[in-house]
């Protein structure tokens, strides 16, 4: 089969610095494989990514980006015996090494050798050897592009959802669950909470993102005023105003953290999803953590098992979360779908293809 020589790309070159650039198609090498993106969804790391030029784990500039992604295999290197051409794929943005002490302990999100992938503004992306072995995976028939492409972020939302503890806290009846943040990966929490039967309290600053939550099964939602201080507001939200046994933080903002962690019931849990830039610090009731019994979790990136529970989830058609995908760009537009994000004009931005 004749391949494609060329190829559109957006290269991040600095802080809000974008180019379109074309260039050659790679060619797969021995247990690679080389994926036509049919879709890639944007998301908050993309926006931060675009903001600083960069990101100190995953990539330096100059550099295609874009980690969300949905694809049909184009070409097979040597070896590869899992997939075919035509094949409907989804790539996670992760891969482990499988033999570090992390790995063993089914802690492979901790990898200490974890590789990432990025590349997803383009019309193709090369998938090396080691993701294609470890955390590529078939799309179900009837699942399409835009949709799939959401499986990255929504196996984050669940790795965060396992370390809730939920069976610890809804075991009997559903557990109150307050989520902070009504961006994408607020929102996924709030539908994967609510398909599981919890009850969702939302606290968010914009009326859209609540109506939102509410459209993906929120049970309650709090507007509340923008950089903390908030915490007495939400928990008046709560049953009978006692505070929720779950708070997952959304926003990365460190003084919602401490909201997150004023709004809980003794014995409760506060899960710290929103990443903080490096550096930031929060001070910490060490009282009320010690004598309430309050457990403080931090949680990173999901493991390959997660990414096939998402994909079975999205696959499923009564979990519905298409409003999360507001509009399709070309990739020659990769720009102006990071700033409708920016100005919280959309949650997600499918690119797709090349501008006709």
């Amino acid at each position: 089969m004749d391949m494609q020589r060329t190829m559109v790309g957006a290269v991040l070159t600095g802080p809000e610095q974008i180019e379109i650039r074309d260039m050659p198609v790679a060619r797969p090498g021995p247990g690679e494989m080389l994926v036509s993106v049919q879709a890639a969804t944007t998301c908050g790391t993309d926006v931060k990514v675009f903001r600083r030029g960069g990101h100190p784990r995953m990539l330096k500039v100059p550099t295609l980006f874009g980690h969300e992604m949905a694809g049909r295999v184009a070409a097979l290197g040597d070896g590869v015996v899992d997939f075919k051409d035509g094949d409907a794929v989804v790539v996670a943005n992760s891969a482990p090494c499988l033999t570090c002490e992390p790995c063993r302990r089914g802690r492979e999100n901790l990898c200490e050798d974890l590789q990432y992938l990025n590349g997803a503004f383009a019309e193709f992306i090369l998938v090396p050897e080691r993701f294609v072995q470890r955390n590529t995976h078939k799309i179900p028939t009837g699942l399409d592009f835009g949709k799939a492409a959401l499986t990255e972020p929504l196996a984050c939302v669940l790795h965060g959802m396992n370390a809730c503890e939920l069976d610890k806290y809804g075991a009997d009846e559903p557990a109150e669950v307050i989520v902070f943040g009504g961006g994408p990966i607020g929102l996924l929490f709030v539908a994967a909470l609510a398909n599981a039967g919890q009850r969702v309290i939302l606290a968010d600053p914009n009326a859209s993102r609540l109506e939102a939550g509410t459209a993906l099964g929120a049970s309650k939602t709090v507007e509340i005023a923008r950089g903390g201080g908030q915490a007495d507001v939400v928990r008046q939200a709560t049953s009978n105003g006692l505070g929720a046994w779950v708070a997952v933080d959304a926003t990365g903002v460190p003084e919602v953290w401490l909201d997150a962690m004023a709004v809980v019931r003794p014995g409760g849990l506060i899960n710290l999803f929103g990443g903080c830039a490096p550096g930031t610090s929060i001070p910490l009731d060490t009282h009320l953590i010690h004598y309430s019994e309050l457990t403080v979790k931090g949680v990173y990136p999901p493991r390959p098992d997660t990414v096939r529970q998402a994909l079975a989830l999205l696959a499923d058609p009564d979990f519905g979360v298409d409003l999360m995908l507001s509009a399709e760009l070309p990739i020659e537009q990769t720009e102006e779908a990071l700033r409708r994000m920016m100005r919280k004009d959309a949650l997600k931005v499918v690119i797709k293809g090349r501008k006709n």
